[in-house]
């Protein structure tokens, strides 16, 4: 059996890429997608692939809107989010509290997972009420079908979101790649808050999961374990180099993995028991923030199968 996969290449999946690990009863195609976010979209609305690397957010939303295929718990990227919240300094913005009664800017759509996760934190972290923000997103939805809560909008056409954060007439906003004088992290020193947080309350959020098709896993037993080994065979070939030192060229995503390892023992942790805290923090936050109007669980939210798995 031949799977057409999705998946980007990064420390964790090169050796599934590269051959060096050869899943048993089937074979992987890789199809590249420059812009993976692109290819999130093509799965989520036209199946496009076998098995998909996709946004975690995204899946939920999608999965709450009908799109016929299953999680595994496989995680093939994670972050730290308090730095995806930047400001205009010169607008009278002292704290995250004072984004109450103002817009924001959101890079793309609302129930984009970094989004997510940086609003879960000025919630958690600093107390804002989301819903007395006005979110105006720079773009649309994945899953199409989504109808986001009366306090989203969207900018209008031909606005540039970089231009209106930088010129203040939005005072701040999520996910934006910037470089403007006027324009600062929102949360000081972004990098340690985010490290902070992962060791006082073990914030580490999940970015990523696999996807598969249903009408590819149902009649397929054990696919979705075979699945689920060979990602995690090729994890443990990275995590070996990284913990030698022997990555010549890291990635930011390899530092962060690298500086995450001092502290976890373990910076990609695969399975639904290791993760069950941020999975479930990941579905309150979704719940809140009316991407999801009813929570799901986490046994159903990955394939049956997976659930026991650990890696």
């Amino acid at each position: 059996m031949k799977l057409k996969t999705l998946t980007r290449m990064q420390g964790n999946t090169v050796a599934l890429k590269d051959g060096t690990v050869r899943p048993r009863g089937f074979t992987f195609e890789f199809e590249e997608v420059p812009v993976l976010v692109e290819g999130f979209r093509r799965m989520v609305r036209d199946l496009e692939f076998d098995v998909s690397e996709m946004a975690f957010s995204t899946y939920l939303c999608a999965r709450a809107h009908g799109v016929r295929f299953t999680a595994l718990p496989v995680f093939p990227a994670r972050e730290l989010h308090h730095g995806a919240i930047l400001y205009n300094t010169k607008v009278g913005i002292e704290r995250a509290k004072d984004l109450e009664g103002r817009s924001v800017g959101v890079n793309r759509g609302y129930t984009v997972t970094t989004g997510v996760w940086a609003r879960g934190i000025l919630q958690d972290e600093h107390g804002v009420d989301l819903s007395k923000v006005n979110w105006l997103l720079s773009g649309d939805e994945h899953v199409a079908d989504y109808r986001p809560p009366a306090n989203v909008g969207r900018m209008e056409a031909g606005q540039n979101l970089a231009d209106l954060v930088g010129s203040g007439e939005l005072p701040a906003a999520i996910g934006l790649a910037i470089d403007h004088p006027d324009v600062a992290a929102l949360i000081p020193d972004p990098v340690e808050a985010g490290f902070d947080s992962l060791r006082t309350r073990g914030l580490y959020p999940i970015n990523h999961l696999m996807v598969v098709r249903d009408d590819v896993l149902e009649p397929n037993p054990g696919l979705a374990t075979a699945l689920f080994e060979a990602f995690a065979e090729a994890k443990e070939i990275y995590l070996a180099r990284l913990r030698r030192g022997d990555i010549t060229d890291p990635t930011p995503m390899d530092r962060l993995y690298d500086r995450v390892l001092g502290i976890t023992g373990d910076p990609l942790p695969y399975g639904v028991e290791p993760n069950r805290a941020m999975i479930e923090q990941l579905i309150r936050h979704t719940v809140t923030q009316k991407i999801l109007v009813t929570p799901v669980t986490a046994e159903e939210v990955f394939a049956t199968e997976t659930l026991d798995l650990v890696a």
